[in-house]
């Protein structure tokens, strides 16, 4: 069965509109990054799933120009969106990839898909102190569903938050879906003070300025090699847990 990765993107964010197509790095985008990053997994290809709204030609000319698969449906019932990116595409196996996460840890990707390979789980994703890492701050992890899963899901509710929010409704329901995670790394139990998903321009410059200090000479840190740096920067953490009060999930 095929896997790949499916990055959720699209310019509308109430927020921070264009967020995965503004300068971030040098001349480089998140997004850009993003897919420099996932070419580095062998085996799996990568597909950018937009809306069909106008505003997302740009996403779609980044595809054409980088040479990526974009895939353009529902702007609201995004569970739909991957299925139908997924049913076009022949993929039955998702890692889904968020945007807004430029951090997210390579090493970590790696050890999803590998995992994913010799499983037959419907959903595969990382605990971090006890909760499902796609409900945190971090911006570390992705996440692996089927897309049986998926159209599952779709059958058994209409309720709009399951529909824009993809996977919630498969780990909140255990008894109907095989679910199983992976321990997050040791050096964030306990921690809830770091936030590197970007959703609002105070969580953009604090990620530009980490990823200005840390990627010039190493452009994948682990996430150890994050915290170390947050914890000798520690003036981060004021701002950063102003905005995950701010921004609750």
């Amino acid at each position: 069965m095929n896997t790949a990765f499916i990055i959720q993107a699209r310019m509308g964010s109430t927020r921070l509109p264009k967020k995965v197509l503004r300068p971030f790095y040098g001349d480089k985008c998140i997004l850009q990054l993003l897919v420099e990053k996932l070419a580095l997994v062998e085996g799996v290809k990568s597909i950018i799933a937009t809306s069909v709204g106008k505003e997302n030609d740009a996403i779609e000319e980044f595809c054409v120009q980088n040479n990526i698969t974009c895939f353009r449906g529902e702007e609201n019932d995004v569970i739909k969106r991957f299925i139908d990116a997924a049913e076009a595409n022949g993929i039955e196996r998702i890692i889904r990839i968020c945007s807004d996460n430029p951090f997210l840890e390579l090493n970590s990707i790696k050890a999803l898909v590998a995992k994913e390979n010799n499983s037959d789980a419907d959903y595969i994703s990382f605990k971090i102190n006890g909760s499902p890492s796609i409900k945190t701050h971090f911006g570390f992890w992705t996440e692996y569903t089927t897309l049986a899963a998926l159209k599952k899901v779709q059958q058994l509710t209409d309720e709009k938050l399951y529909h824009e929010h993809v996977t919630n409704y498969i780990y909140a329901n255990p008894d109907k879906f095989k679910v199983d995670w992976i321990e997050g790394p040791t050096s964030l139990n306990g921690r809830n003070n770091i936030r590197l998903t970007i959703d609002t321009p105070k969580d953009f410059e604090n990620a530009q300025r980490v990823y200005a200090d840390l990627c010039a000479n190493n452009p994948y840190p682990t996430i150890d090699e994050i915290v170390t740096y947050l914890d000798t920067h520690s003036d981060m953490y004021n701002t950063m847990s102003q905005q995950i009060n701010q921004n609750s999930k």
